[in-house]
């Protein structure tokens, strides 16, 4: 009987250590960074691939609808092409950068909690802190650019949408006809004067917005662009928990300093001590 008590003590000792050991693992989770890294990958993910099928359907409908001639549009698909190799650096870059962000949460919660038993935080690791502070914030003041930049396109496509919208509700008896609601591409810059025909009008206008190419284009740019802004928060989610972790780092080592030291004071005094007793056995 008592061994089987004994080996239920046993038991539940090991399930009560295996979950403070679960505990301890889950409190050294950093679920901001976390939080914000999948909110990066989504945004980054949804702007480069959204946004690369979007530039591939522009192309497409500039070839059919407003510029016959490839030499008018020439230089816009050089940069078109340019701008989908850019997504994919893009994309390859924020992939390892949003790893290597929750890498360091996982360093300074580890860091602050002191998970690790002895583990101390360094100089080279503070300085590495401060650094990532710095680079995201430049990276965000970038992407707000992005998220603008991102921004006009689905402003033109818009406009497109609203005039097909308004020939398709022209009542009959009106007396502007449909042939006489255009949409001048020229004037946005995006292909030169002298292209042809470089607008579409009336019914051929109607047509273009009905096709497969508008429709995907238009709505990709609008997700794109909602996934520029959301790796914008991402970014500023970051910005404050590296901050934030970044103070706790340096208030964590002005601790181990003043432990440091107390630690040297009450060695010092536990050798005067012993000392003293020594000079006191040697005289009695």
């Amino acid at each position: 009987m008592e061994t089987a008590a004994e080996e239920n003590t046993e038991q539940s000792q090991e399930k009560k250590g295996c979950f403070e050991c679960c505990i301890k693992c889950l409190g050294g989770v950093p679920y901001a960074s976390l939080v914000a890294t999948i909110l990066c990958f989504s945004g980054v993910a949804l702007f480069c691939g959204c946004g690369h099928v979007a530039l591939a359907g522009t192309i497409s409908i500039l070839e059919q609808r407003f510029s016959t001639n490839i030499t008018d549009h020439a230089l816009l698909s050089e940069v078109i092409k340019l701008m989908q190799y850019v997504i994919y650096g893009i994309a390859s870059f924020f992939f390892l950068y949003g790893i290597i962000l929750l890498a360091e949460g996982f360093y300074t919660t580890s860091a602050v909690k002191e998970l690790h038993g002895e583990f101390k935080t360094t100089i080279c690791g503070r300085c590495i802190s401060g650094m990532f502070v710095f680079l995201t914030y430049v990276l965000g003041v970038a992407w707000l650019g992005v998220f603008g930049f991102s921004a006009v396109p689905v402003f033109m496509f818009y406009n497109i949408w609203s005039t097909c919208e308004v020939i398709r509700s022209l009542p009959a008896n009106m007396t502007v006809s449909a042939d006489q609601i255009c949409v001048d591409v020229r004037q946005y810059g995006i292909i030169p004067w002298n292209a042809v025909p470089g607008k579409a009008c009336g019914s051929a206008l109607a047509d273009m917005c009905n096709t497969p190419e508008f429709y995907l284009s238009y709505h990709l740019f609008i997700v794109a662009c909602a996934g520029a802004g959301a790796t914008v928060i991402a970014l500023i989610h970051f910005l404050m928990i590296l901050s934030s972790n970044w103070a706790y780092l340096k208030d964590a080592s002005k601790m181990q300093a003043y432990q440091d030291i107390k630690a040297k004071e009450e060695q010092e005094l536990q050798d005067i001590q012993s000392r003293s007793k020594e000079q006191l056995n040697s005289y009695t």
